[in-house]
């Protein structure tokens, strides 16, 4: 019993993880916010701040620890992207994140296998759906694929029986935990900020008076928890994977999709047993049913997983068989979409749900693949829960869906509204597309361009001129003082006779000349750190408060 349960412990755990440090609130304005700190939301903030270095970026995470759902309870299986239908964001954005992420890892020193799957079909009537999905594979452009007989595949795997199988060598596995982790230092040492402990409840536009800008309304919305406490900002991002529907709702924006969880339970074989797979082996999947099926999973830690079935959760953190939410629960019974959805595949989920409740029952599912594989080998590991889109026809939302809506807040919004797996796979490659949609969607302050460079003295560099795109029609010039201790600068702008542009980078801009990616039209009310003010202050230049 002991070991049984070091054991869970040892597989829940899934490795050390990339130092983050949470943070206290020191301000309550942002330029934006990011909702939600699972693996696509901490990649969206990581590529919003390298993009924007000069804004103030903030993610808000309603738990204690970061990735502690859906992206610290999965497989880990570095998806190649076979699956998806070609031309879909999946087929994309998988293909491109795979690649992505083994050069991350590699950058940051984050372990992973490349491990390779097979997929393997056991029954005559698999090999021509087996072929169909080499075919996609190809179409989507997965590297590396290649159809094998029965000899290969037990060259690969000695314990595993098959008739043929499609061999991805490109597939790998990785702790998406700590590769979430790593995504939070990043943002981090950029001048993110992150806040845990903040569960979002309410999303309001702010009155004038309530507003924390000088000049106007510039953070006007008021992004409220479930404490009372507020933050304002311009623009939202929402990653809220579980609860991404209702996060909609708050916002103003449509429910649908609407997500329905389900929970997949895995098994772990015991370590004595772990020798008999190597790779990650998946069955042929049935295009009937919604699922990949139950499969083989070798861990980081060296544990081997097996599963997961799919059964509907009676809670939306619904981690056990028992636990239970009686707003989850009605909230999903009352959805015609789910009703829908179970008569339409009956037996399928009776199936599961039987699985799920009878040890031997998934072990024969297993033995169809590796028939040593015995009952006295298995224990019961871990569980997970997958916020899966369903509309209201019945159909699982097959795609990634990012939308936003209209009103005050709505057009402010963007919702990531359905990102199952692949999506710790695509985590990158999802993170590029959300800052390309988020700046065609979000006006942005505009770039200054330097058109010569400035000149240097002790311990000051002058900018020289500055054209200001504001005004395209009657470019306007602004001289500006450079503390080369504080990487930072002020300019006065003669068309406002005030300071507007914030913050700059002396190396990058001042130095070198040329387009600077951090200087951009700002206001008087920009937040300085406190090092900084006192350094502005003490050079006569700023009566900051």
């Amino acid at each position: 019993m002991a070991a049984a349960a070091l054991l869970r412990q040892r597989v829940s755990g899934g490795g050390a993880a990339a130092p983050w440090q949470a943070q206290r609130r020191q301000r309550s304005t942002f330029d934006v916010v990011v909702v939600g700190a699972g693996i696509v939301g901490l990649a969206s903030a990581r590529e919003l701040v390298r993009r924007h270095p000069s804004l103030a970026f903030a993610v808000l995470e309603k738990e204690k620890e970061l990735a502690h759902h859906q992206s610290g309870h999965n497989s880990g299986v570095i998806h190649s992207g076979i699956y998806y239908k070609p031309g879909s964001l999946k087929a994309k954005l998988c293909v491109q994140g795979a690649a992505l992420c083994y050069e991350y890892c590699d950058q940051k020193g984050i372990p992973y296998k490349q491990c390779g799957k097979l997929i393997v079909a056991v029954e005559q009537d698999e090999i021509p759906r087996l072929k169909a999905l080499y075919e996609r594979g190809l179409q989507n452009n997965v590297r590396g694929l290649k159809l094998i007989g029965a000899k290969e595949i037990q060259a690969k795997e000695p314990f595993c029986r098959g008739l043929m199988a499609l061999d991805s060598p490109y597939t790998g596995i990785v702790n998406y935990k700590q590769v979430a982790q790593s995504y939070a230092e990043d943002f981090q040492e950029a001048g993110g900020t992150i806040l845990t402990d903040f569960e979002v409840t309410n999303m309001e536009m702010a009155k004038e008076s309530s507003s924390e800008s000088e000049d106007g309304l510039k953070y006007p919305v008021i992004v409220r928890n479930s404490k009372g406490e507020e933050i304002y900002c311009q623009h939202i991002v929402a990653c809220a994977g579980l609860y991404s529907d209702r996060l909609s709702e708050i916002s103003g924006c449509s429910p649908e999709p609407r997500i329905v969880p389900f929970r997949g339970d895995y098994l772990v074989l015991k370590p004595e047993k772990c020798y008999m797979v190597k790779g990650n082996i998946y069955p042929v999947p049935n295009p009937r049913f919604p699922f990949l099926g139950f499969h083989f999973t070798p861990r980081m830690d060296g544990s081997v997983w097996l599963g997961p079935n799919a059964v509907l959760a009676f809670k939306r953190e619904g981690y056990k068989l028992f636990d239970f939410s009686t707003g989850d629960f009605l909230d999903a019974v009352m959805y015609s979409g789910l009703w829908k959805l179970a008569l339409r595949n009956l037996s399928y989920g009776l199936s599961e749900m039987y699985r799920a409740c009878f040890l031997s029952a998934q072990v024969k599912q297993l033995q169809k693949f590796i028939p040593e594989v015995t009952v006295n080998d298995v224990l019961r590991g871990p569980s997970g829960v997958r916020a899966q889109a369903l509309d209201s026809d019945g159909n699982l939302v097959d795609d990634f869906v990012f939308d936003g809506g209209s009103g005050d807040i709505g057009s402010r919004i963007l919702h990531v509204r359905n990102a199952p797996s692949p999506a710790a796979t695509s985590s990158l490659a999802i993170a590029k597309m959300i800052a390309d949609e988020v700046k065609r969607r979000f006006e942005f302050p505009q770039l200054l361009s330097f058109t010569n460079k400035g000149d240097t003295v002790p311990g000051k560099t002058w900018c020289g001129t500055a054209t200001c795109k504001k005004e395209a029609d009657s470019p306007v010039h602004s001289k500006g003082l450079f503390l080369s201790r504080s990487s930072l600068r002020r300019g006065w702008c003669q068309t406002q006779f005030t300071f507007c542009t914030p913050l700059t980078c002396t190396r990058e801009c001042v130095s070198t000349g040329g387009q600077s990616p951090l200087l951009h039209l700002g206001a008087v009310q920009a937040v300085w750190r406190t090092e900084e003010c006192h350094i502005l202050k003490n050079a006569g230049i700023l009566g900051l408060r």
